[in-house]
């Protein structure tokens, strides 16, 4: 009797597993036709249920998942997803996609250089795919140019100091020569102005200072003659 329910038991099991099983391929089934049909958001939903239905995690769902963001242009969300299958015990083949598919996210993601890097595991696992041969020359192709043109940038960057340096230079060099003229010129004036004063001999020069003298001579004299007048003039107010 007790073999009899141990095996019942284990038939609802197995049942239990293989009702789980068909409803998962259902929701592959479904997400393959949506994915054909170009309905990348809802064939991501539909994978996305397989893989909440699987028993056993296998790598088959959640590759589907990646391929429906990739095609969604959900690069970041597909690098993620996929990287997360790198681990799962897979054939040479299998893992031979993955990293395929990784480089190929990273690559519109303009990851070049980890793009390279992924492209070259693939071939590791997978070394006679033509595809993935292809696209890593082209991504080394593109990574070749993309640090080109960041050489270009950078010497253009240094001629445009080069040149913005030289400038400065110029504008300083003129700032004093400017200067230099403007002192040249101020000199220039005054010599001008000095060579343009009156000359007088010494006989004059004399004349000029005898008659100065004679002047301070007889303002001193009317200087006395006016304290002379107010000091009588005191005198008759207090008498």
């Amino acid at each position: 009797m007790r073999w009899i329910k141990i095996i019942f038991i284990y038939s609802l099991v197995m049942i239990a597993m293989s009702a789980f099983a068909q409803k998962e391929r259902k929701y592959i089934r479904q997400g393959n036709k949506e994915f054909e049909n170009a309905n990348f958001e809802n064939s991501e939903v539909s994978y996305r249920k397989a893989v909440d239905l699987e028993e056993k995690k296998t790598h088959e769902p959640a590759f589907n998942v990646g391929d429906a963001l990739y095609k969604q242009e959900k690069y970041e969300d597909a690098i993620e997803q996929f990287n997360s299958l790198t681990d799962v015990e897979v054939s040479k083949q299998e893992k031979a996609k993955i990293y395929h598919n990784i480089g190929n996210s990273l690559l519109q993601s303009n990851k070049l250089q980890e793009s390279v890097e992924a492209y070259k595991n693939a071939l590791r696992n997978n070394p006679n795919d033509m595809e993935t041969k292809y696209n890593l020359a082209y991504a080394q192709k593109k990574l070749e140019e993309q640090e080109q043109q960041q050489d270009q940038n950078q010497d253009q960057n240094k001629d445009n100091q080069d040149q913005n340096k030289d400038q400065q230079d110029q504008d300083k060099n003129k700032d004093n020569q400017d200067q230099n003229q403007d002192q040249k010129k101020d000199k220039q004036n005054q010599n001008k102005d000095q060579q343009q004063q009156p000359q007088i001999s010494k006989e004059d020069a004399e004349r000029i200072l005898q008659a100065l003298a004679n002047d301070e001579k007889d303002t001193q004299e009317k200087v006395k003659e006016q304290q002379a007048a107010a000091a009588k003039v005191k005198a008759e107010k207090e008498w």
